[in-house]
């Protein structure tokens, strides 16, 4: 880029798309119990959709990474946001019915994660160098947490507008279609091609099919999955703390929407912090993620032990803890891509692969966790924090695999690059 005000500029593009085209997937992060109530489903049903969410996305993670490497991604965002917008009309019309339910988050794979997912990405890591990477993650993310909280936060007072919850959920879904409309013109004002497209360094090699394989057989890049499988299971996992303070605690709907749409978007703002904490005082992303992985563990296990009879405004704010550490950790996980030497030119299909086992857990918590709820009632939340401590742990010990594989394998150049992704 030129200049880093361009540079920022388009770091904010990429946010605000970011942030708008995943309002009907994650909608149950902000409306979990109006999203319940008003299809007339419970908590399995509820992750069913989120399982056919990410089925969908893992089948479509790869083959959209490739074409991330190929198209622009100035169109795959356009059309994306118009796609959603489409469906989440649809949805706003026929939430009674749970097939057609279930056929709309089948598209918002296409919609929100096809191409569109790995193009957010590897635009964020081609616009800066390769110093500066935790940074620019940790800030697309707080770009993506302020528009996705703006969004939810405006949806949350037009849901109070309804009068009734069924009510008050139409129209928040309505309002929901409208803003990725907005995006896109916004995207087709700021975005240019030039930017969009200049993927790599003139001497660096171009992306081959014959690629994939090299890193489908790659172990650090599945080590790389499993911790963006751990650091997005807890980000997605904040959102469980909303029926968890409605029914063990008996905070409002209305007062555990507000702090749900803090805790799962406006905290993404601690993104750069985490990004700057990796970049300026770790001077390297995986060594703070060791760090980050065990704090989380600790704060969830806390939970186990808060006394019954606590002030559930304490509990409220307790909360918000480990969702901003939370944040602190998911923003900046992608820039590992770059500490260990991915090059450019592999970024979107890297991403792509990535993606398939980082993303599952919106197919397996969502499913486990509703099933624990539904079974178990408030014992299930116990069962779930339990869980998200154990896996801390494990992404920890595999932050520090990387750790110790980046150190032993770095040259002056870059890491991956000391054969295994030469070109002849």
């Amino acid at each position: 880029m030129n200049t880093k005000f361009k540079k920022y500029i388009i770091i904010i593009a990429l946010g605000l798309a970011g942030g708008s085209i995943y309002f009907l997937p994650y909608i149950k992060y902000v409306f979990y119990d109006a999203h319940i109530a008003c299809m007339n489903i419970n908590n399995t049903q509820s992750g069913f959709l989120m399982t056919i969410y990410t089925i969908g996305n893992m089948i479509l993670y790869i083959p959209g990474g490739i074409l991330a490497d190929k198209v622009s991604p100035r169109k795959s965002l356009v059309y994306s946001s118009l796609g959603t917008s489409a469906l989440v009309f649809l949805y706003a019309f026929t939430m009674k019915n749970f097939t057609i339910s279930i056929l709309i988050w089948m598209c918002l794979a296409f919609s929100t994660g096809f191409v569109v997912w790995s193009a957010l990405l590897k635009t964020v890591r081609i616009i800066g160098t390769e110093k500066e990477q935790g940074f620019l993650y940790g800030l697309y993310y707080a770009c993506n947490g302020i528009a996705a909280a703006v969004v939810n936060a405006i949806a949350v007072l037009v849901y109070q507008t309804g009068g009734d919850m069924r009510t008050g959920y139409f129209r928040a879904c309505i309002f929901g279609g409208l803003v990725p409309i907005i995006v896109a013109v916004i995207l087709m004002i700021l975005l240019k091609e030039e930017d969009c497209n200049k993927s790599v360094d003139d001497n660096e090699p171009k992306f081959r099919v014959s690629d994939l394989t090299k890193l489908l057989k790659t172990p650090i890049v599945w080590v790389i999955s499993i911790i963006m499988f751990c650091g997005y299971g807890y980000y997605m996992s904040t959102s469980y703390f909303n029926p968890y303070l409605t029914e063990v605690f008996g905070i409002s709907i209305i007062d555990s929407g507000f702090l749900s749409a803090v805790r799962t978007y406006l905290l993404l703002l601690l993104a750069p912090v985490g990004g700057l904490i990796a970049d300026k005082c770790f001077k390297s992303t995986s060594k703070w993620l060791c760090i980050a992985f065990l704090i989380l563990a600790g704060l969830f296990g806390m939970v186990l032990i808060l006394p019954p009879d606590i002030n559930p405004t304490l509990v409220s704010i307790y909360t918000l803890i480990p969702g901003a550490v939370a944040m602190m950790t998911y923003g900046v996980i992608s820039s590992i891509v770059a500490e260990v030497g991915i090059p450019k030119a592999m970024t979107g299909t890297a991403i792509g692969i990535i993606s398939i086992v980082g993303y599952m857990p919106d197919a397996i918590y969502s499913m486990m966790f509703g099933n624990w709820m539904d079974k178990y009632q408030s014992a299930g939340y116990n069962m779930i924090f339990i869980f998200l401590a154990i896996t801390g742990i494990l992404a920890a010990i595999l932050s520090f695999v990387v750790l110790r594989y980046t150190k032993k394998h770095k040259t002056e150049s870059k890491v991956l690059q000391t054969g295994l992704f030469d070109q002849q």
